[in-house]
């Protein structure tokens, strides 16, 4: 794995997350009780044994870039690393145009390791991948640029680069988040062939095409509206079947997961999948460890046992320093240091982190952000009016309440 360097993404602002990105980036929003976002592309990095490793930020990136340095430091081994890189206006008095512009910025740092290849991957998608075969799969194939793709349903193709592909795996057509009429997979019409947005270059070619598009003035300077059709008409572009990756100790049926947590239902249904009975994504191979911050808090903890008041959470997952107080937790997921009080009742709902739950209050499909506190009695989640008018409520009738609020208290 020797030439390998690795550039992630972890910029975006992350707009359709918002309330939840009103204070981070997206990459550095909680996910799943004990993880941020950006840990699963770095885990999937690290466990695929590819050690250098810059991570790109530039919005709001403050929360970011202190989980990093708890979580993400390497120390002892000079070869390997993994080092937030902000924006630093290194090509002009001006923050990153695009996605290609953000490497462009930092072409200095891949021309100082002079590497062979060039992974450049997103920072703010949920899924497992060991990177190690789709660089087999772009070295056996020669290839100029490989972009990995997955099957989405045609409704979404708006959302995606849309690829078409023959049958030796070369990329014959993209179109950048087509408005209308994507070209659906053959023998599959509900479905199109979308980019994940995660490429690996051959670096000679990543540098040249970079310090071309530069100098386009109309360009937007991104990889899937610039890069990708300037490269895939000379043939030498392929596309790597995500579906095909395979994780040691995982099912075959969990092949091919992945999220794109992009919206507030999204990322919900997101952290849902985490407890259902058999999730379509493993938090628990020990042959791929998904390593994070762990803060130095004591074990959960479910106190009382009498009628009507017993400490339980079912089909949920509970982190460490939670305490489960003669209330219920069901389909839940708490994060660190969660304290739901007695009588409380708390359904289907993500609560991340640093949250008091009243005595009685009752939540039900929330997403409760870091450091809220929530008044005995409170009742969200039962009534969409006079939660709309008083909270950001999704598409999909998901309460978010935003980092830091005080609820009931007034």
């Amino acid at each position: 794995m020797s030439g390998v360097l690795t550039m992630i993404l972890a910029g975006g602002e992350g707009t359709r997350l918002a309330p939840l990105t009103g204070i981070r980036a997206k990459p550095a929003v909680p996910f799943g009780g004990n993880y941020r976002i950006i840990d699963f592309v770095l885990n999937n990095f690290v466990n695929s044994d590819l050690l250098q490793i810059f991570v790109i930020t530039q919005f709001k990136s403050h929360s970011l870039m202190k989980h990093l340095s708890r979580a993400w430091r390497v120390t002892g081994l000079t070869s390997r690393f993994i080092d937030p890189i902000p924006a630093q206006m290194q090509t002009g008095k001006h923050w990153y145009l695009g996605t290609a512009d953000a490497v462009y910025q930092n072409l200095h740092l891949i021309q100082g390791l002079d590497p062979e290849h060039v992974c450049v991957f997103g920072g703010d998608h949920i899924y497992k991948m060991d990177v190690r075969q789709m660089l087999e799969f772009h070295r056996q194939n020669q290839a100029r640029l490989t972009v990995a793709a997955i099957p989405v349903p045609v409704s979404q193709a708006h959302e995606f680069g849309v690829i078409e592909v023959d049958e030796t795996g070369k990329m014959i057509g993209f179109e950048e988040k087509p408005k209308s009429n994507p070209k659906t997979i053959p023998g599959r019409p509900d479905y199109v062939l979308a980019s994940m947005g995660n490429y690996i270059f051959e670096a000679k070619t990543l540098v040249d095409v970079l310090e071309e598009d530069a100098q386009q003035i109309d360009s937007k300077h991104d990889f899937g509206h610039n890069i990708i059709p300037k490269l895939f008409p000379s043939g030498d572009v392929y596309v790597y079947d995500f579906s095909t990756n395979r994780i040691r100790g995982e099912l075959e049926e969990l092949r091919g997961y992945w999220r794109d947590v992009g919206t507030i239902d999204s990322y919900y249904e997101a952290n849902m999948d985490l407890i259902s009975v058999v999730p379509p994504i493993d938090l628990y191979n020990k042959h791929w460890p998904l390593r994070s911050y762990t803060p130095p808090v004591p074990p959960a903890k479910f106190v009382h046992d009498e009628a009507n008041r017993t400490g339980q959470a079912i089909s949920s997952m509970v982190s460490a320093g939670s305490i489960v107080s003669g209330s219920i937790v069901y389909h839940s997921i708490l994060g660190y240091n969660c304290h739901v009080h007695s009588h409380a009742y708390v359904e289907k709902s993500v609560l991340m982190g640093n949250n008091d739950i009243g005595r009685g209050a009752r939540i039900r499909r929330a997403i409760i952000d870091k450091d809220v506190k929530i008044a005995p009695g409170t009742v969200i989640g039962e009534d969409p009016v006079h939660d709309r008018q008083r909270f950001h409520v999704s598409p999909d009738g998901v309460v978010v309440i935003p980092k830091g609020a005080l609820i009931g208290f007034d």
